[in-house]
């Protein structure tokens, strides 16, 4: 992927990997505009880093999605990137009782998400030079954390998606980037700390060293275990990985 000169739409870019993501790419030069839900938030990132642009945009309103990026094509011609990074992650039981608006909400933010987001812009994108679509997945996609059984699948079904969109975009200048992050300390459920977690800024530093040569995933070194644990014998890990989360839990405050 191309580091400089490139015009990147980011979103879910108010905190956490978005955010990072977004201010290590407007270090390097690139136009940046960060989408996220809360006003608040969005002015306080554009008062951090001045030439920052942001946008309100709710990620699970479909026609909203549709509204924003017909208004960002307009303003932002040169536009050439779409990083789909907003998600949450609400535990839930999947023994037990579904909450289902929480689903419902979960589905609409994690997975239509990115593809409506990827639909309202693909065309654009097919008319610049080069352009990247990157998808913010998880290793949870490989390895699910039982205690966040739907959040986990949908990581896994962005991780299909990804792998279909590269194929049918195989022949345009569209080029689909897939990233595998491992647990990192953000507040996407409780930043605690913990020195199982990747500090952010390592997690940052290492996925820009590797985009420059990443032609279908960026994965960073302590999610390459996880990553590489999908196949016939992949069950036993995926045991041994819950087993060790209810035995040593996440520390809450």
């Amino acid at each position: 992927m191309d580091m400089t000169g490139n015009t990147i739409f980011i979103t879910g870019g108010t905190s956490g990997i978005g955010r990072a993501l977004a201010e290590a790419f407007h270090r390097r030069g690139n136009k940046v505009i960060v989408a996220g839900r809360r006003r608040a938030l969005l002015d306080e990132v554009a008062s951090a880093n001045p030439g920052i642009d942001t946008v309100e945009l709710d990620i699970g309103d479909a026609a909203q999605i549709r509204t924003v990026a017909r208004q960002l094509i307009a303003k932002y011609p040169a536009l050439n990137v779409v990083i789909n990074n907003a998600g949450i992650m609400p535990f839930d039981d999947a023994g037990g009782a579904l909450d289902d608006a929480q689903a419902v909400r979960l589905v609409e933010t994690n997975l239509l998400g990115p593809v409506r987001v990827s639909a309202a812009f693909v065309e654009h994108l097919k008319a610049q030079p080069r352009a990247w679509i990157v998808n913010n997945s998880s290793v949870l996609a490989f390895v699910p954390l039982a205690a966040t059984a739907l959040y986990s699948a949908t990581k896994a079904a962005i991780h299909s998606y990804s792998m279909s969109q590269r194929f049918v975009l195989r022949d345009t200048n569209v080029r689909v980037l897939e990233l595998t992050p491992p647990w990192v300390d953000t507040d996407l459920i409780h930043k605690s700390g913990d020195p199982r977690a990747m500090p952010l800024d390592a997690f940052i530093d290492e996925v820009m060293a590797k985009l420059p040569d990443a032609t279908t995933e960026v994965v960073v070194d302590p999610a390459r275990p996880m990553r590489d644990n999908a196949g016939p014998n992949e069950h036993a890990f995926v045991e041994q990985f819950n087993r060790f989360v209810v035995e040593n839990p996440i520390p809450v405050e």
